[in-house]
């Protein structure tokens, strides 16, 4: 029997999981939906926390999630040695396999090191790659057309979902080198779109491309643009609020979805306190799992004690510490 839950104030009822919602349309696990880009707990030695990250896919596909960014920016995927993404990615397959997607975020600053990540995601049973341009020499779109290629070629077939994270890499995906992405590297099926360049949804969404917004404070306003959903990592934190969204928009009921686009603010906030998503998302999670997230891998941005209960505090006004019956 498929287990239905009731959801908030709105008196929504919800197939549960997305691998239930799966059986009932008959259509599988789908691209599209809420995806967290969730943090990934590490030991202070820097191992990987397997645990505590296999608690954080848990709790988070206990409330519907469609799938996970996994080692994004919060994630700290980047700043990873290759055994922590290694790691990470055998722990995702494992964890999410046939009851989300799995997207591995491969980029790192070698073509070398992102190739390695590629062939641990497929090796791992991981449903996708995604990855950022190269990020600290500077070149014409050919090199990153070739780094995807590499790339792309040592995850041996994968979905690719391209990182649109200018802010950070200094390289913005136009339409225009989508395209070029696209001709090049023909797994390529989407995008994580978290440019300032919001409008551009519209027109990834009309090359074909599966564009998920990268910002958690307008999953309503993406999706009306042709957005298929959102990544970002406050949807790790209250990812009730975001499939209830997505639920409604599903289902047409518009009304619901713009209260609950109104209740976003309050838990981006909270991630965006102190510049410092990975090490906030891990306090938040330590605190309402009851599992140790560790701190961020060096030299992400660390919290002090001081700041860590100034972030609770926060975390517990925005009702980010239990999640609802």
């Amino acid at each position: 029997m498929v287990m239905v839950q009731s959801h908030g104030e709105f008196g929504m009822a919800t197939i549960a999981t997305a691998s239930e919602r799966a059986k009932v349309s008959g259509l599988g696990l789908q691209w599209k939906g809420v995806f967290p880009a969730n943090p990934t707990p590490v030991h202070d030695d820097g191992r990987i926390n397997e645990e505590s990250l296999r608690a954080i896919f848990e709790d988070n596909l206990s409330h519907g999630v469609d799938g996970f960014w996994v080692a994004g920016s919060t994630g700290e995927g980047p700043v990873m040695s290759d055994q922590q993404r290694e790691t990470t990615a055998r722990i995702a397959g494992e964890t999410i396999s046939g009851r989300g997607l799995s997207i591995m975020h491969v980029g790192a600053v070698s073509t070398d090191s992102a190739v390695k990540g590629a062939r641990a995601a497929k090796e791992s049973g991981c449903d996708a790659i995604c990855c950022v341009p190269p990020f600290f020499f500077r070149g014409e779109d050919q090199m990153t057309i070739d780094h995807y290629k590499l790339v792309a070629d040592a995850a041996d077939g994968l979905p690719f979902f391209v990182y649109n994270l200018p802010q950070l890499t200094q390289v913005e995906f136009t339409p225009e080198l989508m395209q070029k992405v696209m001709d090049a590297v023909p797994t390529v099926i989407g995008l994580k779109h978290s440019a300032p360049t919001f409008g551009n949804i519209r027109e990834f969404a009309d090359m074909g491309l599966k564009c998920f917004s990268g910002n958690g404070a307008l999953p309503l306003p993406a999706l009306t643009l042709g957005a298929v959903g959102t990544v970002d990592a406050p949807l790790a934190l209250a990812p009730w609020l975001y499939t209830e969204l997505h639920d409604a928009w599903e289902r047409g009921d518009i009304k619901t979805a713009q209260s609950l686009q109104n209740q976003t603010k309050p838990i981006v906030d909270v991630v965006r306190m102190f510049g410092a998503p990975a090490g906030v998302t891990k306090v938040i999670l330590s605190e309402r799992l009851g599992v140790d997230c560790g701190s961020p891998i060096p030299p992400v941005t660390n919290l002090t004690e001081e700041q860590r209960f100034i972030v609770l505090a926060a975390a517990e006004n925005a009702g980010l510490l239990e999640a609802p019956e």
